[in-house]
């Protein structure tokens, strides 16, 4: 693990500024909870807790190295910063523990970080040769091994052409079962150059890395990601207090759609047609805060490549909590 002296210098926290202003309005008041259901190294944190001074943040992790390099980089915060080590479906429940049960604003950073990312173990990425581990808590879990040995050939097509979006999504599947019977797969390289065998090499030249979507799928099958993100974004807009905000990034179109579609249902009256009046149950419980998907600016993106697939999205809590969500 990198020493905490590195920490700031290795993230670069996505759309930092822009995700900070829409937050911060729902954060001047003395005590107000801002949870950061994806805490990482702690950038998007810092900023907050430096922008609002009355505020103290909840941090979850289900990676034990980030909470340890966040908990580090924040400690000049004192009591305004606690950490939890959890996944952020179990948004509710945290706040239940360490506040009083709802929040003011809540902020998701989707996808796998820079620090799983850069630690070449950790097996998220295709470029080095590591173990195929790919679990964001690696206390528990199954890894991307155990899927690529144990999954038939339906299912593992079925993964990879659902969360990576790959087209040749049978053919990766099937190079994986011949090469599994020589050999169990273990480490990334070989998984890469199964990879390279059953994609067209005239797309090889033109298409990207061509393990970059199996990988994609792997680590969201591995860690569950969407269950848990459709979970976690509906769990987060019923703990808003009214006048609370919620901002999301997200980093491809899957994640994204799940956003979309619990942010857009919010928006929205459910007044039955031919109603002569809007109940109080009917009417919208949020006002979206942006049009669409924002994305990061040229600049962030020529600084900041893995900024460029973010999009980001807020929506702010109109009515009560237990309202429907």
């Amino acid at each position: 693990m990198t020493a905490p002296d590195d920490t700031g210098a290795r993230h670069v926290p996505v759309m930092l500024d822009r995700v900070v202003d829409l937050l911060a309005p729902a954060l001047d008041a003395p005590g107000s909870v801002c949870v950061d259901g994806t805490l990482g190294m702690g950038g998007h944190t810092e900023a907050i807790l430096r922008r609002c001074p009355r505020a103290r943040v909840v941090g979850l992790d289900r990676d034990t190295d980030a909470i340890a390099l966040a908990e580090e980089r924040l400690a000049p915060f004192g009591d305004r910063f606690t950490a939890v080590h959890a996944v952020y479906d179990d948004v509710a429940e945290v706040l239940e523990r360490v506040a009083d049960g709802t929040a003011r604003g809540i902020l998701f950073d989707l996808g796998v970080s820079s620090l799983q990312l850069d630690e070449a173990e950790r097996g998220f990425a295709y470029r080095h040769d590591a173990p195929l581990d790919m679990r964001m808590d690696q206390t528990r879990g199954r890894t991307a091994a155990d899927v690529l040995n144990t999954y038939a050939h339906g299912d593992l097509a079925r993964v990879l052409r659902t969360y990576g979006e790959e087209r040749f999504a049978g053919r990766i599947a099937s190079a994986v079962l011949r090469e599994r019977e020589k050999e169990p797969f273990t480490t990334s390289a070989r998984l890469v150059e199964t990879i390279r065998s059953a994609v067209p090499a005239a797309l090889q030249r033109t298409g990207g890395h061509p393990a970059k979507r199996t990988f994609q799928a792997l680590r969201i099958e591995v860690n569950a990601e969407l269950d848990v993100w459709e979970r976690a974004v509906d769990s987060a807009i019923a703990s808003l207090e009214p006048g609370g905000r919620i901002a999301v990034l997200s980093y491809h179109s899957l994640e994204d759609r799940i956003t979309k579609r619990a942010l857009a249902h919010g928006s929205r009256s459910r007044t039955p047609a031919g109603m002569p009046v809007e109940l109080p149950e009917h009417a919208p419980y949020l006002r979206l805060l942006t049009r669409g998907a924002e994305v990061p600016t040229d600049t962030e993106q020529h600084d900041n490549p893995r900024s460029a697939s973010a999009r980001l999205r807020a929506a702010e809590r109109l009515s009560p909590k237990g309202a429907p969500a």
